[in-house]
């Protein structure tokens, strides 16, 4: 992709492209050419199908998409200029933000932190996890089912070649044996054209697998941002002729794709999670934390922050994936990590156990309000027993998609804060669909062990 820095000038766009979300987070499009761009499309915005995205009903679907310029960025595809731009929705009904479109919801989560003078913002740090690979074919219907990988790190009969890297020796490996490299450097090098920061990227502990972690952000430019990311990176992956995935657990016996999230409150311009209390944490970091537990013990949170029953094939003992209700410093395997080599200001929180399949606005959202209602209840997470460097703990997560959507039924109080209780219901009905399309499927194992 070749992404340039918007300057300002629109005279020179040959096309504005309106960027909108559904409501699992993937990012749809309606492109307005140079002789239609006008000042009012920029204040007034363009009417659309919501009922097409998941988050509105047939019979009141008409919506507004407004462009937030802040999110613009300029490619030029094909030799014309493109500005792409995140855009706002309203209801054209009362004239007021469409409170179940995902940016909205981020944005009442912040004012909710304002207005109960709670915090100014939530900062995040992600850490995005994929495997890329040369070669891809899946298939399923009435009398067949299957999936074929290949990667030229010695992945399938196509690349039994040498060197090559070891199924689970891939952390932090260096080339030749790493094949993406170059990859990596194309896509960092465009996100940072999208003002996306980049911290640092490098090859994960699987085979063909691969992270690149973000620097932190506020709320709203977070989710933005991971969303916009995503995009870019399968757009590159697609014209250099490889394949992208995020999937939680494309591989079986391999280690699976978290979305990692590094997080801290921010009052007054300084972090309130930093403190005199265990690990060097506040008082009010421990109560969030607790939060956070309590809820994915219940598994209203994952039901947010791992909605795909793909999530649960990598929620597993053995790979670093957390299925507790713990927190400690320095361990990977529990559900909270305060990273070890973090002092004073730097300390934060970092939340293990979400991936990618997750719609980043709510599961930000989401995560921010279980912390808050940890902060207001005031419970000690060691009190509780959730401290510990463990990796089993007697206090395991529900871990298949229906036990978590049980949980988000029972245990939503908390997020009626700032999610509508029709979107709850939305999203319940739209994950129930997909884990009824999963489970009620014969798979290669089952053959295996029964046929």
């Amino acid at each position: 992709m070749n992404l340039q820095k918007y300057n300002g000038d629109i005279s020179k766009i040959d096309f504005l492209d309106l960027m909108m979300l559904d409501i699992s987070g993937n990012i749809h499009h309606v492109s307005i050419p140079k002789g239609y761009i006008s000042k009012k499309i920029f204040n007034e915005g363009i009417g659309f199908d919501a009922s097409n995205f998941g988050f509105a009903h047939v019979n009141k679907s008409d919506m507004v998409a407004i462009p937030d310029m802040d999110t613009a960025f300029l490619e030029i595809k094909d030799e014309f200029n493109i500005l792409h731009v995140l855009c706002n929705v309203e209801d054209p009904f009362t004239g007021n933000i469409f409170e179940q479109y995902p940016r909205n919801i981020v944005k009442l989560t912040q004012k909710y932190l304002k207005d109960n003078n709670i915090a100014d913002d939530a900062k995040m740090l992600v850490e995005l996890e994929m495997y890329v690979f040369d070669n891809v074919e899946y298939s399923t219907s009435e009398d067949h089912s299957y999936y074929s990988l290949e990667s030229e790190e010695g992945l399938g009969d196509n690349y039994n070649l040498s060197p090559r890297m070891g199924l689970k020796k891939g952390y932090h490996g260096l080339y030749p044996k790493e094949k993406y490299f170059s990859f990596r450097n194309n896509v960092v090098s465009t996100l940072e054209k999208a003002n996306i920061p980049v911290k640092y990227h490098h090859h994960e502990v699987g085979l063909a697998q691969l992270e690149i972690e973000l620097n932190f952000m506020s709320l709203l430019k977070v989710a933005d941002n991971v969303s916009l990311a995503k995009w870019i990176i399968k757009n590159i992956a697609n014209e250099m002729g490889l394949y992208v995935t995020f999937m939680p657990k494309p591989m079986y016996k391999m280690p699976g794709n978290g979305m990692h999230v590094h997080q801290f409150l921010e009052k007054n311009g300084e972090s309130i999670f930093t403190g005199d209390a265990l690990h060097g944490l506040s008082e009010t970091a421990l109560y969030y934390t607790c939060g956070l537990l309590d809820h994915s013990l219940t598994g209203s949170l994952l039901a947010f922050t791992n909605p795909s029953t793909n999530s649960f094939r990598r929620l597993v003992p053995g790979y670093e994936a957390p299925i507790s209700a713990t927190f400690a410093k320095g361990s990977r395997s529990a559900a909270i990590r305060i990273p070890g080599y973090l002092k004073g200001k730097d300390i934060r929180i970092e939340y293990r156990t979400g991936d990618a399949t997750a719609n980043i606005y709510y599961m930000a959202s989401a995560m921010v309000l279980a912390g808050v209602d940890g902060i207001n209840k005031k419970e000690s997470p060691v009190d509780k027993g959730y401290h510990s460097a463990e990796e089993k703990s007697d206090m395991i997560f529900p871990l298949n998609l229906e036990k978590v959507l049980e949980g988000l039924e029972k245990d939503k109080e908390y997020l009626l804060k700032v999610f509508p209780e029709g979107l709850i219901k939305d999203w319940i009905k739209l994950k129930k669909e997909e884990a009824a399309y999963v489970y009620n499927a014969p798979t290669p194992q089952e053959f295996e062990l029964y046929f």
